[in-house]
């Protein structure tokens, strides 16, 4: 036999062996061994959809037909830091993980053209919620997580089956006395004065700061999440609608006691997830939730501002004790 034939021959004979070893439905046959279910409903899927002009970003795992879970990020992020937490989920969970307008993979319009409030982000996330056809979700809310979700919960109680509250403020008592001397000035006044205090919000060391100040193990975050954060800060123009938001995070405190009525009055299942080194939103602002919401559950994390970063596991695991009947 000519030895230039062997490997072909010998391919030939591996791709026939790899054939009978791996029949067709290996993959479905493996997820219910494990008792997983379809692989490509655990896969993350990477989407957008046109909201009123602008085109949102998305992330999506896990089947529909179970329980949504609805994943809102804070400043200055993206979807970008459920990353770890989305997989851990879709087993039990249809997982959307929406970026705001201005943050992420989503449309970045310059404040010229677009009005960065609050009301307006909210207005694009249910816009979204709408155009995927979500009639029950569960909230999870993160920093600016929270005035995005607790709009929606008032609005559509009905819709919402719960709360997750992860470092998201509803209560004047949860916000610690570094951001308090950037935002008080910038609410009673903006000025050229009170604006280059709020820019200290989007430098490089700050940023980083929020992911790794009261981390358990600040070598265990990657760099990757405060690296992305501020590429996306420093693209031209993005400085001017985050002064924007900085500013009209004034209509969230504003909102509060009606936040805290729709909390009394929907007594939504609530569980209460909360980095205890934050520095930004202290611990205060985690028991005040009990003031309006006294069933819902507190789990401390050892973690700051980010306290994901290091805790999906543990959170993940929370909130499928609660919300999926585990």
């Amino acid at each position: 036999m000519n030895r230039n034939h062997r490997p072909n021959l010998v391919s030939a004979a591996l791709l026939g062996l790899a054939a009978i070893a791996t029949p067709p439905l290996a993959k479905d046959a493996l997820a219910k061994a494990s008792g997983q279910k379809d692989w490509g409903m655990l896969q993350v899927h990477y989407r957008t959809a046109n909201i009123s002009g602008r085109e949102i970003f998305y992330r999506e795992a896990g089947d529909p037909r179970s329980p949504t879970i609805i994943l809102l990020h804070g400043f200055p992020s993206s979807s970008h830091m459920y990353r770890d937490l989305i997989p851990i989920l879709s087993d039990k969970f249809h997982v959307i993980a929406p970026d705001y307008v201005g943050f992420g993979q989503s449309d970045a319009p310059l404040a010229s053209e677009f009005s960065y409030t609050f009301d307006n982000l909210t207005a694009h996330v249910t816009g979204l919620i709408d155009q995927l056809g979500l009639a029950s979700y569960v909230l999870y809310m993160q920093d600016y997580g929270g005035p995005v979700g607790f709009r929606i919960a008032t609005a559509r109680p009905s819709q919402v089956k719960g709360l997750v509250i992860q470092n998201a403020n509803a209560y004047l008592e949860g916000v610690g006395e570094a951001p308090m001397q950037v935002f008080l000035p910038l609410w009673e006044k903006r000025d050229a004065a009170s604006e280059a205090a709020a820019r200290t919000f989007l430098k490089a060391e700050t940023t980083k700061f929020q992911y790794t100040f009261g981390a358990k193990n600040p070598e265990a975050i990657s760099p990757d999440a405060w690296t992305l954060d501020q590429a996306l800060l420093d693209r031209p123009g993005t400085d001017a609608y985050q002064i924007d938001l900085l500013e009209n995070y004034k209509t969230n405190v504003a909102a509060y006691e009606a936040w805290h009525a729709a909390f009394r009055a929907n007594r939504p299942k609530t569980l209460i997830i909360w980095g205890e080194n934050d520095p930004f939103f202290i611990p205060a602002g985690a028991e005040a939730f009990k003031k309006d919401l006294p069933d819902a559950r507190l789990v401390w994390l050892d973690g700051g501002h980010f306290a994901l970063e290091e805790n999906a596991p543990l959170v993940g695991d929370e909130i499928k004790s609660m919300f999926a009947g585990r």
